[in-house]
């Protein structure tokens, strides 16, 4: 699985490229089928906006999330892909 990851008005620090890792190596366990994904880390005042693409295979999901904290936005916006990956998991299953 490759991770491209962009800051806007964001400094991506070692920290939270290795903390966006972290997160998305948990997605694979669940669905093995990832392609890639594109993060977008964005600072906007006072407001953390992280969202990402996910490209799986035959299908691509996408979530933002915005909190006061870039890792609780990470964290929020991980379990929103988390949630739509298994979705997606369950329809192939049927098919």
């Amino acid at each position: 699985m490759q991770i491209n990851l962009t800051g806007h008005h964001v400094e991506i620090t070692d920290s939270l490229r290795n903390y966006v890792d972290t997160k998305f190596s948990k997605l694979e366990r669940h669905f093995d089928h990832i392609s890639n994904v594109h993060v977008i880390l964005n600072v906007e005042k006072l407001n953390q906006k992280a969202e990402a693409t996910v490209h799986l295979s035959g299908a691509e999901v996408f979530a933002s999330s915005e909190n006061t904290d870039m890792y609780a936005a990470i964290d929020s916006m991980v379990d929103k892909l988390d949630r739509q990956v298994i979705k997606h998991k369950e329809k192939m299953k049927k098919h």
